[in-house]
C-alpha cells in the first residue's frame, strides 16, 4: 500500500477543512439573520467564559492552516493581525489561509518529511519534525478548533448536523 505523500495528507486536507469551517459559519451567519439576530450574537459566542469566542477559534485555526505549508516547506510563516468582527471579515480570513495553502506545491513539501525544525510556544520552543508538526500537531489542532467553533454554534441553536460538519450533504460524501 503507499501512503500519502506530506503534501497529499496535509495541504489539501487543511484546505478541504477551510472550506468546511467556512460553510458552518454560512450557515450561521443566515440562520443569526433569519432570527433577527446581531452578528456580534454568535461571533462573541463561546462555550464557557475562560473559552475563546467564535472569533477567536476561527482566527486560531486559520493561523494554524496559514502557518502549515511555510513550515513544510522550510520557510517563516507570515504574521497576521487578529482583527476581525465579523462574518464577512471571518471568511475573508478563511480565504487567505486557503490562498496560502495554494501557494505551495508538492514538490517544495514533499521530501522534507524528516526535516526538523523548532516553533516557538510562549517561552519555549518545540521541536518537530514536517511529518509530526502536519500529523501531530497542525491536523489535530485545526480540527480541535473548527469542532469547538461547530459546537458554540450548535450550543446557540443553529441548526447544523453532522453533514454540515463535513461541508454540506453534498461535499460529506467526496
Amino acid at each position: 500500500m503507499t501512503m500519502p505523500s506530506l503534501y497529499d495528507s496535509s495541504i489539501p486536507v487543511l484546505d478541504r477543512w477551510m472550506d468546511n469551517l467556512a460553510h458552518i459559519l454560512q450557515m450561521s451567519q443566515t440562520y443569526s439573520a433569519d432570527q433577527g439576530w446581531k452578528d456580534e450574537a454568535l461571533l462573541q459566542a463561546r462555550l464557557y467564559p475562560n473559552m475563546l469566542t467564535l472569533i477567536g477559534q476561527v482566527q486560531v485555526a486559520t493561523s494554524l492552516v496559514k502557518a502549515c505549508p511555510h513550515r513544510l516547506a522550510g520557510q517563516e510563516p507570515p504574521k497576521w493581525e487578529d482583527g476581525e468582527e465579523s462574518f464577512d471579515a471571518l471568511f475573508n480570513r478563511i480565504e487567505r489561509a486557503k490562498a496560502e495553502l495554494a501557494k505551495y506545491k508538492p514538490e517544495q513539501i514533499n521530501g522534507r518529511e524528516a526535516e526538523s525544525f523548532d516553533v516557538r510556544f510562549g517561552p519555549a520552543p518545540r521541536s518537530f519534525t514536517s511529518t509530526e508538526y502536519a500529523a501531530s500537531f497542525i491536523l489535530p489542532n485545526v480540527l480541535f478548533h473548527i469542532t469547538t467553533a461547530y459546537n458554540i454554534l450548535r450550543h446557540n441553536g443553529v441548526p447544523l448536523g453532522k453533514f454540515d460538519f463535513f461541508g454540506g450533504k453534498d461535499k460529506a460524501s467526496q
